[in-house]
């Protein structure tokens, strides 16, 4: 018998030593898997921000090479022409702001009566200033934004009505753009090339158009749909599986938008097309002072076409380069010299800049404000003494 024990003992030892080395095999596997795995996230982060920043610094190195080319004195006097207009454009730009911030609140299906008019306002500044660094950007700014309303609004109402304002936003858009296209392909004389990708352009936003409005009327989720087909990649199928709650949840609330408050849906789409319309009269002041002899239709087809150019550079962090290289083609279309295109894009930029550095300060100083309360708030409950229900008799914790 206790040879019998001791073959078995023998026997359940190395069974149990050949479990435990098994199982710490498995777990030094696991463990070398996640440390190689964010090894390879880390360097797959790297790798995106190496390409955008050598995206930037090649668009910077562009808008260098433009300014160079058409003769930094030249630029200088074309901006001195443009004088005090360039505080003209930047006061449109504030009132085209606040515009857009009046297209974000009607776009809320909850009371914002607790949410200011100011803290509106700077998160439309903040969100806008982000969103010129491309689509990266609009995420980030559209979270900064997000981040000034809690407390005020729930989330997903929040993130519902970003999501309106932005598809009625690009919605009319696409209306500018198709329109400007088209006007194009009227009355420019361009060449056969261009006018094959203008036609191809026209023809695909005109569907999307069609597709939108077909699919917002029929209730259909297209957005969902599309991004759980992308959810089904390896990769991506963990990382979408958490946000596929708050984007089916967003785009309910978009379907139902038109339904349930059309008169809210009615504003929201007119604030956003008398914001392109200021945009429109921005071009136009600006080539009004420096000469160019320009109708307000030509400032039209300049804005749609530059709203084409906004697409082609949207990975193009803030756009450098693309944007003023494609303003000085616009210009020579029309007529217009080079020069006064690539002016026009700086004076822009101007204006892009200074209420940006504004929404930045703005909401430093909220942020501030913010943190001072929740500060006083947390002394006021640590101080030992809060009231009683009944507001006279003080209880100590």
């Amino acid at each position: 018998m206790g040879a019998a024990n001791s073959v078995f003992e023998c026997a359940f030892m190395k069974t149990a030593h050949a479990h435990i080395k098994k199982k710490a095999t498995r777990w030094r596997r696991i463990l070398n898997v996640a440390k190689n795995g964010g090894k390879a996230r880390r360097f797959r982060s790297f790798f995106r921000l190496s390409v955008r920043y050598f995206a930037a610094l090649v668009g910077f190195a562009l808008l260098g090479y433009l300014v160079v080319r058409a003769g930094p004195a030249v630029v200088w006097k074309e901006l001195q022409e443009v004088g005090w207009g360039v505080a003209l454009i930047i006061a449109l730009g504030g009132f085209s702001q606040l515009i857009k911030t009046c297209a974000w609140r009607q776009a809320f299906m909850c009371d914002i009566g607790g949410l200011s008019w100011s803290r509106s306002f700077v998160g439309q500044l903040i969100s806008d200033g982000f969103g010129q660094l491309g689509v990266a950007g609009k995420v980030i700014g559209e979270g900064m934004r997000i981040s000034l309303l809690r407390r005020m609004v729930p989330l997903s109402n929040a993130l519902s009505a970003g999501a309106i304002d932005g598809a009625l936003h690009s919605f009319t858009a696409v209306l500018v753009i198709v329109s400007g296209v088209a006007a194009t392909l009227l009355v420019a004389q361009l060449p056969s090339t261009w006018r094959a990708y203008a036609v191809l352009i026209v023809a695909v936003l005109i569907l999307a158009v069609i597709v939108a409005a077909t699919a917002l009327r029929n209730r259909w989720h297209l957005i969902g749909h599309a991004i759980r087909a992308i959810g089904r990649l390896p990769r991506l199928q963990t990382w979408i599986s958490g946000k596929q709650p708050i984007i089916d949840s967003a785009e309910d609330t978009l379907l139902n938008f038109c339904n349930e408050a059309p008169g809210a849906f009615c504003a929201t789409l007119i604030f956003n097309l008398l914001w392109h319309v200021l945009a429109i009269l921005e071009v136009y002041i600006i080539l009004r002072f420096m000469g160019a002899r320009i109708a307000v239709g030509g400032a039209f087809i300049v804005e749609a076409l530059t709203k084409v150019i906004n697409l082609a550079g949207a990975l193009n962090p803030g756009n450098f380069g693309t944007y003023e290289g494609g303003n000085m083609l616009i210009a020579k279309i029309f007529g217009v010299t080079g020069t006064a295109g690539l002016t026009l894009a700086l004076c822009r930029r101007v204006r892009t800049v200074f209420w940006a550095a504004v929404g930045g300060v703005c909401m430093m100083a909220i942020k501030r404000t913010d943190s001072a309360q929740v500060k006083e708030t947390d002394d006021g409950f640590e101080g030992g003494v809060v009231l009683h229900s009944t507001g006279t008799e003080p209880v100590t914790k």
